[in-house]
């Protein structure tokens, strides 16, 4: 076990450390490992934020930069904030990032980085109705700048209680969301590739839709393969699919809460099936690792996928070995 707390969130920095997030009432707290997930220090706090949101898909988010580390995490009132650790260790609350007071009360958002270029996504309810907005740091977390709508439903909303997800890569920018067209709950994935700058049509994960008076509280995950390709996984009724746009999808099995982590080419799922923690394996090798909910993968190398979950509240990993 790590620690107790709910909602962790993981990354790697470029010289292999694991660092790991999560929330515990209203602290955020922060450990690392230095021997590829195999252990863990005792966590620390890494800021105290009241009303910390840290439940049920919510909770602080984590990517590693080429100067550190930068961490978002949201308010129950629904204003996010970015946190950055110095050259020291320590870590300092830098700024704000949404740029109109408490638009963010669904406190659903995602976290990508690369280099000293970080983007935010989050829904956000400016205006009255759920849209995907988004923000982009160019220092690394230390400044954000003028919030941009990312995508906005013509019916009204998206969907109001999924999580988004981003990636990315060189100059691209590679949303995905759970929309809420003509009734239907289905995952869409919209891109830029001018840095968030600007984004084109939002296109349709796989075929089939969910028709839904409701939101089932899943937002799956997606992985970017190669300089264009993008492999997403996702829930549908009772089942998880694996799949691109426009494209038909794979089912994969029967669960909620799945993501999605790439190693060496080959992509690797975890979901949750009857309150246990399943991990499908490249080559269709399905493995139980323990029961929880929200698990979350991170890459260690091309052999080995670290997962983190909670159970209890409380904050367990597995390595996978591929």
């Amino acid at each position: 076990m790590i620690g107790d707390g709910e909602m962790p969130n993981v990354t790697k920095d470029k010289v292999g450390g694991i660092h790991v997030v999560y929330g515990q009432h209203d602290q955020i707290m922060y450990t690392m490992s230095r021997d590829k997930g195999k252990t863990f220090p005792v966590p620390e706090v890494l800021n105290q934020l009241p009303e910390l949101a840290a439940s049920h898909m919510r909770g602080p988010q984590i990517a590693a930069t080429s100067n550190g580390l930068v961490v978002t995490a949201c308010t129950h009132d629904g204003d996010i904030y970015s946190f950055i650790r110095d050259s020291s260790g320590k870590w300092i609350r830098s700024a704000r990032i949404n740029d109109m007071d408490t638009v963010a009360k669904e406190n659903l958002m995602a976290l990508a980085a690369e280099g000293q270029f970080v983007y935010a996504v989050w829904l956000d309810l400016r205006d009255g109705q759920n849209k995907i907005f988004g923000s982009s740091s160019l220092d690394a977390g230390k400044t954000w700048t003028k919030n941009l709508l990312v995508y906005a439903s013509p019916d009204s909303s998206v969907c109001e209680c999924c999580k988004p997800s981003v990636m990315i890569t060189a100059n691209r920018v590679v949303v995905m969301f759970r929309n809420w067209l003509k009734g239907n709950r289905d995952m869409y994935i919209i891109e830029s590739n001018d840095n968030g700058k600007t984004f084109g049509e939002a296109m349709k994960l796989g075929t089939g839709s969910w028709a839904l008076d409701g939101c089932p509280v899943d937002g799956g995950g997606l992985v970017l393969n190669g300089s264009n390709g993008v492999s997403a996984v996702w829930r549908r009724e009772k089942k998880i699919y694996t799949g691109n746009v426009n494209k038909e999808e794979t089912a994969i099995g029967e669960g909620k809460g799945c993501t999605i982590e790439s190693a060496n080419g080959k992509n690797l799922f975890a979901w949750v099936e009857g309150g246990e923690i399943v991990i499908l394996k490249p080559g269709g090798i399905k493995e139980t690792i323990g029961d929880g909910s929200m698990p979350v993968l991170k890459a260690i190398d091309d052999h080995q996928v670290l997962c983190v979950w909670e159970n209890e509240k409380e904050i367990y990993s597995k390595i996978i070995t591929l």
